[in-house]
């Protein structure tokens, strides 16, 4: 067990069971989140575009998404507009994922209804934050409850 008082917080977060999907078109970077979020017990679903995405949304209904702004078909900024349109999933976090880190791509994220932007590449850290913030509601009761 990891008893680092710096890294108290996010090393002990339990995201065990926690529902990902994560759309990019590089493998590598699906890889590397697939990796580093299945370490911390998350089931990962990737997808290679925004059109592959919304069906796996779909089927897997996911506690939070993360999409890459630059993919082919169906960029980024559409994925997240579709995805908040809809009465089902507009809930669930939506978390930007682009190597473009201007203001102006990040205001547009916001207006496609994005939830937060991270700036590849992304660390471990990152992303266990990003959900932490984004996700602490659905996880926090369940975690603070004592076994017995």
């Amino acid at each position: 067990m990891n008893t680092s008082d710096s890294q108290t917080t996010i090393s002990e977060l339990d995201l065990s069971g926690l529902k990902v999907v994560v759309v990019d078109d590089s493998k590598t970077i699906l890889r590397t989140a697939e990796v580093l979020l299945g370490e911390q017990g998350c089931w990962v679903v990737t997808a290679s575009d925004g059109f592959e995405s919304l069906a796996k949304i779909a089927s897997f209904k996911p506690d939070v998404i993360f999409v890459d702004i630059m993919m082919p078909r169906l960029d980024g900024y559409q994925t997240c507009a579709l995805i908040k349109a809809n009465r089902q999933y507009r809930d669930i976090p939506v978390i930007m994922l682009s190597s473009k880190d201007s203001i102006f791509d990040m205001a547009r994220g916001r207006l496609a209804g994005s939830d937060k932007y991270l700036t590849k590449p992304f660390t471990k850290q990152d992303l266990l934050s990003a959900i932490q913030t984004h996700v602490k509601l659905n996880t926090a009761a369940p975690a603070a409850l004592p076994e017995g």
